[in-house]
């Protein structure tokens, strides 16, 4: 007997893995067996539609079976998808969760083997998030993301994608807080992932910034925001871990010690590679992703229904920091005009609003040099008003003046003369926040607006600010040239600077020859600098510079290293002449690092910027006195024992008894003294009469 004939004696009834494993080798060979237990399952569906709410584990096995083998047999089970799908449908509800569980991973495996279509699936999944079971929700929610992916890996499906943002938009507007989380989790997810990353998603999304499921609202504002719960405690786990140093020679360690096998070497090379993955994640700088907020159709209208949300809702404080957050953060990336915010904002800057610093903040994100002078000065009058008084605190008028500065940096016509020479009038306050903080305020306008400033606080002149023009509201400065193309070198120029080097080069080189070990002087850029002074222009020399600037943009094609030049021209000319090379080189890599930030959102840390050590608080100071204490018990007073659990002396003892279990040991030895006791006095006393007489 041959050993398939053998195997096809089994009694497959109770052996359904085996059979599985049989039909995917060999279908044709096996097709009857499989139509027998094809026949027996629609035994089974028969009579447990008559009590779907029993589990029956004869049929979850069957539909697990039926779900492995179909694509082997797709025309005898071509109405499978569609059985599983209407008993998801009219009993979602009160289904036994595993058996419900195992349908849609049978639903799943059909899907994976493209026998139901993405969108019936989508279709009945979101209806049956309705269910009350996490372990279902959060299964349909990792399939349907990946699915997606998996449908656009090689190229974009355009008419799939549109027809399934199509109805998650649908899902949107539904009112179950549990399938409207979940459309816009999917969502937000495969923008991340840049599967739907077009403007039809992100607008489809903006709509949930409006939804009354709180929940939902503040889910669309985090994505605007770039803030997600879930990379936070990604975050927050990896910080507990080990050091990854310390993993990686640990792993090494381990391969090194134990047998050597290539699936050991397999299994510690992708331990090493997630070790390296993890670090450079943890390295990688915080930064906010704007892209979203960008591809908004209207932001104006966007912005304005926003407000007026935040104008009439009830939610928690924390709502609205970040619906405000959101309404600042449009208004300064898209330069809107929403002249309520400015006034709504007054409300809230007080020194006791609870996250002032942040509201502060929030007022900074939505200035720019659009916004009308007179909104934004009644706002820095009242910040002056409230913050920047001798009554409060040091700490309190820093953050004031820094919340200025960073107001003012965008909008720099928000500033009047008064005003500014009252505050920098701090500049020579006694504590050193406050102090710093003005200092600070008086840089920014000589770069800004020197004719504001008093004349002794202008500083040294400099070329920019001769070359400085300060608009009036509304007014641009179209340029005809490229700012500092003077600086680039004339082509015949370039030639003879080259020959003159190597010239000079020889000559040098002629001289040591023929020099006797004397010295040579030899000329080098950096003495011109040295003796160059700092000089002042005349309008015709400024006018004159301006054209050599239109004739060189206008008649060459710039080079990378024609923009470095330029580049180092535009900030040279914002720095005075230093005595020091040093000094040059430091505040060129300041200014380098100056414009490179100045597109970026304002920081929080740039208005709670406090030059003074801050004060612990009982819980820090304890934990510092705590952790000072680890690994300091060999320091410890007396002789430690080397068995902690060993018996103690009686004077040891003693000094834990309670003072009326020894008072009367006292009182004796203080009364009766040992003989040996009357010699040591003895000896004192005759010691001391010595020393007494001899004086």
């Amino acid at each position: 007997m041959s050993s398939k004939a053998a195997a096809k004696a089994i009694h497959f009834a109770g052996d359904l893995p085996n059979l599985q494993n049989l039909i995917k080798r060999d279908p044709i060979s096996y097709k009857d067996e499989f139509l027998k237990q094809l026949q027996y399952y629609h035994n089974l569906m028969q009579t447990f539609q008559l009590q779907p709410a029993k589990f029956n584990e004869r049929l979850d096995e069957m539909i697990n079976f039926l779900a492995q083998v179909s694509h082997c047999y797709k025309e005898e089970t071509m109405n499978l998808p569609g059985q599983f799908s209407d008993l998801l449908k009219n009993h979602s509800t009160i289904l036994d969760r595993t058996m419900r569980m195992t349908l849609v991973k049978a639903i799943i495996m059909l899907r994976n083997k493209e026998l139901i279509s993405a969108t019936q699936v989508l279709q009945l999944f979101f209806k049956l998030l309705r269910c009350e079971d996490k372990l279902l929700r959060k299964t349909i929610y990792m399939y349907v993301v990946n699915d997606i992916k998996n449908i656009n890996s090689k190229h974009k499906n355009a008419k799939l994608n549109s027809a399934l943002q199509t109805y998650m938009f649908s899902m949107l507007q539904e009112n179950n807080a549990v399938t409207v989380k979940t459309a816009l989790d999917v969502m937000t997810e495969l923008y991340r992932r840049n599967i739907w990353n077009d403007a039809k998603t992100v607008n489809v999304i903006s709509t949930a910034c409006f939804s009354k499921i709180t929940k939902v609202m503040v889910a669309a504002m985090k994505f605007f925001l770039g803030k997600d719960e879930l990379e936070q405690k990604d975050d927050s786990d990896s910080d507990k871990d080990d050091d990854p140093k310390k993993t990686t020679k640990e792993l090494v360690l381990g391969h090194r010690v134990a047998k050597k096998t290539k699936k050991r070497k397999k299994k510690l090379e992708r331990a090493l590679q997630a070790v390296n993955k993890h670090q450079k994640k943890k390295s990688a700088p915080e930064a906010f992703n704007n892209s979203a907020l960008h591809l908004l159709f209207d932001p104006q209208d966007f912005c304005e229904k926003l407000f007026r949300q935040l104008e009439k809702t009830t939610e928690r404080f924390e709502v609205k920091l970040m619906m405000i957050d959101l309404i600042s953060r449009l208004i300064g990336v898209h330069k809107l005009i929403l002249l309520n915010y400015y006034p709504f904002m007054k409300r809230f800057i007080q020194p006791h609003q609870r996250e002032v610093t942040r509201l502060l903040l929030y007022l900074a994100q939505g200035s720019h040099d659009l916004v009308p002078p007179d909104a934004m000065e009644e706002v820095l009058m009242t910040i002056a008003n409230n913050f920047i008084a001798e009554r409060n605190s040091s700490e309190v008028m820093a953050v004031g003046l820094n919340a200025v500065r960073e107001i003012c940096s965008r909008c720099p016509l928000a500033m009047s003369e008064d005003l500014l020479r009252d505050l920098v009038q701090y500049k020579l306050h006694r504590d050193k926040a406050v102090m710093m903080a003005a200092r600070s305020l008086i840089q920014l306008f000589r770069h800004t607006n020197p004719e504001l400033l008093h004349r002794k606080d202008r500083g040294r002149p400099t070329e920019a600010q001769q070359e400085l023009k300060v608009m009036k509201y509304g007014a641009l400065d179209a340029k005809t040239f490229v700012p500092g193309a003077e600086a680039i070198p004339e082509k015949e120029e370039k030639q003879q600077e080259v020959e003159k080097d190597q010239g000079e080069w020889e000559s040098c080189s002629e001289e040591e020859n023929d020099s006797d070990g004397e010295w040579v002087d030899v000329y080098h850029s950096s003495d011109e600098e040295k003796e160059k002074t700092e000089t002042s222009f005349t309008p015709a020399e400024l006018e004159e510079k301006q054209k050599l600037a239109e004739e060189i943009s206008s008649t060459r094609i710039l080079t990378d290293e024609d923009y470095k030049m330029i580049n180092a021209r535009q900030i040279s000319k914002d720095i005075t002449s230093a005595k020091a090379a040093r000094a040059r080189k430091r505040k060129l890599q300041e200014a380098f690092e100056n414009e490179r930030n100045n597109d970026n959102l304002p920081k929080l840390g740039d208005i709670e910027m406090v030059h003074k050590k801050k004060a612990h608080d009982k819980e820090s100071r304890l934990a510092t006195v705590l952790a000072g204490r680890e690994g300091r018990e060999k320091f410890a007073h007396g002789p430690q024992k080397m068995n902690p659990f060993a018996s103690t002396t009686n004077k040891e003892k003693a000094k834990k008894k309670a003072f009326t279990m020894v008072k009367h040991k006292i009182r004796r030895k203080k009364t009766k003294r040992s003989f040996k006791d009357k010699q040591i006095s003895l000896r004192n006393s005759l010691i001391k009469k010595m020393k007494n007489s001899r004086k």
